[in-house]
């Protein structure tokens, strides 16, 4: 049973999506949640299927204090690294929250601090605590929306389903068609692949 808080009521949970995708951004998405929200369905973004998110989404929007969501583009993913674009993603977010939060709990184990508000890293916290798990869901939800948009553009890699990630079908795309603007050219696209020319 996910706990509605670490360790004081008005505090946000964050966390990231599209963190190992081949193409498109790195999403985060950070949450404060009333004292009292329960939910029974949410929890990890990744424990639970599309639809679920889907109908998640509006309620967390809804009863939330304050939620924000933020990207960080492939474009700057290739200057600053995957690391760094992931606390960058979760400190846009962090700063659109208003008002802000006294304490931050982050999933995973790994996080930059954000100026002024302390913070705690939880590993599986996704799975653990409320806000964190409501935050995933919530940047899940949006970079997965936004991946859609994008495949419209360039179907052939059927982003709508494979969201970015390197599926052997999204690479066999690639070995066809090449990379898109949309694709992280820092990363190694293809398996066989030794070095890139950026």
């Amino acid at each position: 049973m996910l706990k509605s808080c670490y360790r004081t009521f008005f505090e946000a949970g964050t966390d990231e999506a599209g963190r190992g995708c081949l193409a498109g951004p790195v999403t985060a998405a950070a949450i404060i949640l009333p004292e009292k929200f329960n939910h029974n369905t949410l929890n990890d973004s990744k424990q639970l299927s599309e639809a679920k998110r889907t109908l998640l989404k509006p309620i967390l929007e809804e009863e939330a204090v304050s939620f924000s969501v933020s990207h960080v583009f492939q474009e700057e993913i290739d200057e600053i690294n995957i690391l760094n674009a992931s606390f960058l993603a979760m400190h846009r977010a962090i700063a659109q929250l208003s008002p802000q939060p006294e304490f931050l709990i982050v999933d995973g184990n790994r996080f930059k601090p954000y100026p002024k508000i302390e913070h705690q890293c939880i590993i599986k916290g996704d799975s653990k605590y409320m806000s964190i798990a409501a935050a995933s869901v919530l940047a899940k939800t949006y970079r997965d929306a936004y991946m859609a948009r994008i495949h419209e553009e360039f179907p052939m890699y059927n982003w709508k389903k494979n969201k970015g990630y390197p599926t052997k079908e999204h690479r066999e795309a690639i070995r066809t068609y090449g990379l898109t603007k949309y694709h992280r050219k820092s990363f190694r696209q293809l398996p066989e692949q030794l070095s890139l020319d950026i």
